[in-house]
Parts: structure tokens; C-alpha cells; sequence
């Protein structure tokens, strides 16, 4: 009528690693759903940033359009957004180029 003790344990001595099977499943779907795709967009970011240069016309995070005047070393930028107004803006936070400049043959 009354369970042993011993017989309790034989029972669940097997669930030790698949009561972490749902963990591990769970973090497999948070990596693929979420982490990687946010590492792919911070590259393809990165290398739009690299990758500008004087004349191209891009827009800031905070909505501003503009051309690039000039590319600093220091991850600054200077963008000209209207003629004879130019304004200083760090290269991260450009959030999208619009019209890209061919490159000089």
C-alpha cells in the first residue's frame, strides 16, 4: 500500500538529464531566433559604417539626412545637411545610406 523509499528513488534516478533537456532545447531557440540574427545585423552595420566615404548621402539615427563632407579617424563624421550648415556626427549612429558615391578609378 505505502511506497518504499528505495522503489521512490529508482524511479526518477533517470531524469537527471532529461529534466535539462527542455533547457537546452530552449536555449537552442533563443540562439537561432533571436542572438544570431541580432549578430548578423550588427556586422552587416559595422561594415556599412566602414564602408563610407565622402558624398555619400546617409541618414542619422535621430532622422537627419546629409551628405558626408568628410570621414575623420576618430569615428566622427561631418555632414553637410543643408549648404553651408555642417554638423559633426559619430559613425555608429548612422542608420542607413541612401545614395552611395562610386568609388574614384
Amino acid at each position: 500500500m505505502f511506497v518504499t523509499p528505495a522503489y521512490a528513488q529508482a524511479a526518477g534516478s533517470g531524469g537527471a538529464f532529461t529534466s535539462f533537456i527542455p533547457l537546452i532545447l530552449i536555449f537552442a531557440i533563443m540562439y537561432f531566433l533571436l542572438i544570431r540574427p541580432q549578430q548578423k545585423k550588427v556586422k552587416e552595420h559595422q561594415a556599412m559604417v566602414a564602408a563610407l566615404r565622402r558624398g555619400d548621402q546617409v541618414v542619422t539615427q535621430g532622422g537627419v539626412v546629409g551628405k558626408v563632407v568628410k570621414v575623420k579617424e576618430d569615428g566622427e563624421l561631418e555632414v553637410e545637411i543643408a549648404e553651408g550648415v555642417k554638423i559633426r556626427v559619430i559613425q555608429a549612429t548612422i542608420a542607413q545610406v541612401l545614395n552611395k558615391t562610386e568609388p574614384a578609378k
